[in-house]
């Protein structure tokens, strides 16, 4: 099956496709830095470009899409007003990418959409609203929907998403892939000879450590078995109510980026040519391997039992 990916980052989502036996025809970032660590594992089909300047009379052909889309605010809310609602979004970059297909007879059998959480509750619901109606009413898919973590399926790291994933056929049933049993934990995926940059100063640990001051207050944990969710501003080293610390040789320190590309599934082979920085940021956007592999794999074997499965 050949997919079309948006908003691809470094690769997490379409790493587990790949895995699952699909075949990534064209994928497209805005961020130079993740597109040179997608180029460095996964080839040069990644086009650096803002999506919206994108000509859709130049795609490739594909029979999916899949994309961890960010979440914005929809510029006008009308009940019914389809398309209008979204204009001015990246969810409708993805929706005319999907019109036009539908207009050249070459409709995409699957989407897949991954986004945070709260995307249900985002703008007192309305943009899930809004999606999920686009997506039913105007584009004729029958659409599935569910949070999925990745400490389900293998990785030590409290990590809820959003999974849309949508066909085509309306008579298909699918279920989201059952949870796997967690065997690691973080220390299984810890580093043993790690630089000195990484280790906290005495200087900074006392705030690193504090539960929090003024209105935000929570409690401050290291060595965590489970990991917090990674996020994108890592670099910045928040408090460890919020980030992932560990000790080691008595001495507290943060994670490295290889750390923090296996809490995302991602293999020691996988190549990281950029600053810690920037690969804290794609690994703190970064969509989880194991979960993408489990819905891919799903979707798979939905597809051959209605037989719409398609060999490349």
């Amino acid at each position: 099956m050949k997919i079309l990916s948006l908003f691809s980052g470094c690769g997490g989502l379409d790493q587990g496709f790949l895995q699952a036996g699909y075949h990534i025809t064209w994928a497209n970032d805005f961020d130079k830095y993740a597109v040179e660590t997608y180029k460095a594992n996964f080839g040069d089909n990644i086009v650096l470009q803002d999506i919206n300047k994108v000509n859709l009379n130049e795609l490739p052909e594909f029979d999916m899409i899949i994309g961890g889309f960010p979440c914005q605010p929809f510029s006008i809310m009308g009940e019914e007003k389809g398309f209008e609602d979204a204009r001015g979004t990246l969810f409708f970059k993805i929706a005319e990418i999907i019109k036009y297909k539908i207009d050249q007879n070459e409709k995409p059998k699957v989407v897949v959409l991954e986004n945070v959480r709260s995307l249900k509750t985002h703008d007192k619901g309305r943009t899930f609203k809004t999606i999920k109606r686009i997506l039913e009413k105007d584009l004729q898919y029958k659409v599935f929907t569910d949070v999925l973590n990745s400490a389900d399926y293998g990785v030590p790291q409290t990590r809820n998403r959003t999974y849309i994933v949508c066909f085509d056929n309306q008579n298909v049933e699918f279920e989201f892939p059952e949870k796997q049993e967690l065997n690691l934990t973080l220390q299984d995926l810890l580093e043993e000879n790690v630089e000195e940059k990484y280790f906290l100063s005495d200087k900074i640990i006392p705030t690193i450590l504090s539960n929090g001051t003024g209105g935000y207050n929570a409690k401050s944990e290291i060595d965590l078995k489970i990991a917090r969710p990674l996020c994108a501003t890592m670099a910045k080293m928040h408090r460890a109510c919020q980030d992932n610390y560990v000790t080691q040789g008595n001495r507290i320190r943060r994670l490295t980026p290889r750390e923090c590309a296996r809490l995302q599934g991602f293999s020691d082979d996988f190549v990281i040519p950029v600053s810690d920085t920037q690969a804290y940021k794609q690994f703190g956007n970064a969509v989880t391997v194991n979960v993408s592999y489990a819905v891919a794999t799903q979707i798979k074997n939905t597809l051959e039992n209605l037989g719409e499965w398609q060999n490349d």
